[in-house]
């Protein structure tokens, strides 16, 4: 194997504004945050949102919540990623479709449709955990909530939701390192995040098994500190008796 070694490579001059490699690194990283957080924050909100209607009576709703978990669970996030890329900004209203076409730069509109595509894919998984959260609180709390005079939204505000959240802390962890790692495909419209300079960085250095085994590592390290972070919340917050290693 004729392969020249360079570990250094991320210590290099690009050649571009007096950066290095591992410039082009952290800019990566500062994508990949701003895409985690982003698609997060919606994630959660709306999965929350859908989960609760999906526990309501009202048939409607429910069947909203529904729908919603039937279409974005069953298409592959690549093809949302490039559907709110290249075709939801052309059927968006006169004055924010010019403000979209015209006024931002490529990177803020993919980094804006990668971020909305990501947050509303994961926000189904997510509206199927608060469900399963919701499903687990006993019955009898809640009739018992009932009839202290509770409201529906008083009950879930102060009976149901604070449970349920504790309980599926474990399965949200997994959801979290998945959307970390999902935001690896927001490459494809254009975002320059970590994955994106890593390709580059590969193709001007020719260093392919170090950029990509530094990029694993990256990778590696961000979820690991998610996992220890969301491991710390379940023990801090767990119900004892209804969660492993409760007492």
């Amino acid at each position: 194997m004729n392969y020249t070694w360079n570990w250094g490579v991320l210590s290099q001059a690009t050649g571009v504004d007096n950066t290095t490699y591992m410039d082009w690194i952290i800019t990566g990283l500062g994508w990949l945050a701003g895409i985690a957080v982003v698609a997060w924050t919606i994630a959660m909100v709306l999965g929350t949102v859908l989960g609760i209607m999906r526990t309501l009576q009202n048939p409607v709703l429910r069947s909203i919540g529904t729908a919603y978990v039937t279409v974005f669970r069953n298409i592959p996030l690549l093809v949302q990623l490039f559907i709110w890329f290249f075709v939801v900004p052309n059927f968006l209203p006169g004055p924010i479709h010019s403000w979209w076409i015209n006024d931002l730069s490529n990177s803020t509109s993919a980094f804006l449709s990668a971020s909305i595509g990501l947050g509303l894919f994961t926000a189904a998984r997510i509206c199927e955990q608060v469900r399963t959260g919701i499903e687990a609180v006993a019955q009898g709390q809640k009739n018992a909530g009932y009839a202290l005079g509770f409201t529906t939204p008083q009950l879930y505000r102060y009976v149901i939701l604070p449970q349920s959240f504790r309980t599926i802390l474990p399965p949200l962890s997994s959801e979290l390192t998945n959307c970390v790692k999902n935001t690896s495909i927001a490459s494809l419209v254009g975002v320059s995040e970590i994955i994106s300079q890593m390709k580059t960085i590969s193709e001007y250095t020719q260093n392919t098994i170090e950029i990509y085994t530094y990029v694993t590592l990256i990778f590696i390290t961000i979820n690991i500190c998610l996992i220890l972070f969301m491991t710390f919340l379940e023990k801090r917050f767990q119900i004892p008796g209804l969660m492993a290693g409760g007492k």
